[in-house]
């Protein structure tokens, strides 16, 4: 039996030679810089749906920007979603403000992480009839030959206010501008994809990661229900999109809102999302990361926790969409969350924790080191 799957019991029975090994796991882990609380993952819903076997541990900053005081009370409900892009030296910083109106997309700068001035909203609210009447928010965006391209979330429809939180269908449009801080021209005439009845994305097929390979351009958006990610693909990024058939992960995984790095010390691909958990009523209760060698090959048993309850400074139930940025030796993950032990989509605040590079797959970190403990356990 591998030690980190021994299972304190309450019985006399076990075996003295068991309980000391068991006890000696710690002691052996940190001594090969591990240890086992942050490397094997609790488990277990009450509805069943797939648990993390590991823990990636990311260290907690806080909060690093709040709501309340964006210009023209763009954000006085709630800051969300957080989208980070750097440009010229200058971090921007894309989030989701709750206003009176609704929500819009919203911008940050800063030039260091740790003053952020708000710019207020980069886009407004469509027309009535117009599909992003009720909402224009979530943009990720990637610049080709001097253009930058904004694929936003889209929706017609939201709840009752104050709140004015956008539903289905939530839906991917298109924008343009020649800098990555606007103006931002929205292009109505292109229809990158949308929801269709009958798939994985029949209830939303919203924006996502972008990554170009060669002559392609592959979205890593957000389909329901259940929640899970797709890829869909294009030459043209004023033009139509291919959606993939079948998702990267079973829907059962319950994911949606990815960011994606890619670690050149040992050519593996992390795919940051935000898990669905159940715990009377659903809520994005942590940051998940999957890890692959093939961008467009995803093995769900290939999985970790990345911030939760357990590590987060501030949220104890509740943490947002999550988007990372490589900033020097290590990588910026932010997020939102209400705080406490809130899983309101309301008062958000968005928050930054770090993890340090290269980053290495933690079952496979794991497996390595664990199985040389063993070898010197039994050599003892």
């Amino acid at each position: 039996m591998d030690l980190l799957e021994i299972r304190w019991r309450p019985f006399s029975h076990i075996a003295p030679a068991t309980l000391r090994a068991v006890a000696a796991v710690p002691a052996l882990l940190a001594a090969f810089g591990l240890s086992a609380a942050s490397q094997v993952a609790p488990s277990g819903y009450p509805d069943g749906r797939p648990a993390a076997s590991y823990r990636l541990d990311a260290k907690d900053q806080g909060i690093v920007l709040r709501h309340g005081d964006g210009p023209g009370q763009c954000d006085m409900l709630g800051a969300r979603e957080a989208l980070i892009f750097k440009d010229r030296g200058v971090y921007h910083l894309f989030y989701d403000g709750a206003g009176p109106k609704g929500w819009l997309a919203c911008l940050a700068t800063s030039t260091d992480l740790k003053s952020w001035k708000k710019q207020g909203p980069v886009l407004d609210f469509g027309k009535p009839g117009e599909n992003d009447s009720a909402a224009a928010c979530s943009p990720w965006v990637i610049r080709e030959k001097g253009t930058w391209h904004m694929f936003y979330l889209g929706t017609p429809n939201a709840s009752s206010p104050p709140d004015r939180v956008p539903s289905f269908p939530y839906l991917t449009m298109k924008a343009k501008s020649a800098s990555l801080s606007g103006p931002w021209i929205k292009q109505r005439d292109v229809v990158p994809f949308r929801t269709r009845r009958g798939t994985y994305y029949q209830d939303t097929a919203s924006p996502g990661h972008v990554v170009q390979r060669g002559e392609r351009y592959l979205m890593f958006f957000s389909a329901s229900m259940k929640r899970t990610i797709g890829i869909a693909r294009t030459k043209n990024l004023d033009g139509a999109w291919a959606v993939d058939p079948a998702p990267i992960v079973p829907p059962d995984e319950q994911i949606e809102n990815s960011s994606l790095y890619f670690e050149p010390a040992n050519r593996t691909w992390f795919l940051f999302t935000n898990h669905i958990g159940l715990d009377g009523g659903e809520y994005t209760d942590a940051v998940w990361v999957y890890w692959s060698k093939d961008l467009e090959r995803w093995d769900p048993r290939h999985k970790a926790v990345v911030l939760d309850g357990r590590n987060c400074t501030w949220s104890s139930r509740c943490i947002g969409m999550p988007s990372v940025i490589r900033v020097g030796k290590r990588l910026a993950i932010f997020y939102d969350a209400p705080g406490g032990a809130g899983t309101s989509h309301m008062g958000r605040d968005i928050g930054l924790a770090w993890l340090n590079l290269p980053l290495t797959p933690p079952g496979s970190a794991l497996s390595n080191k664990a199985r040389a403990g063993r070898t010197a356990l039994h050599r003892d």
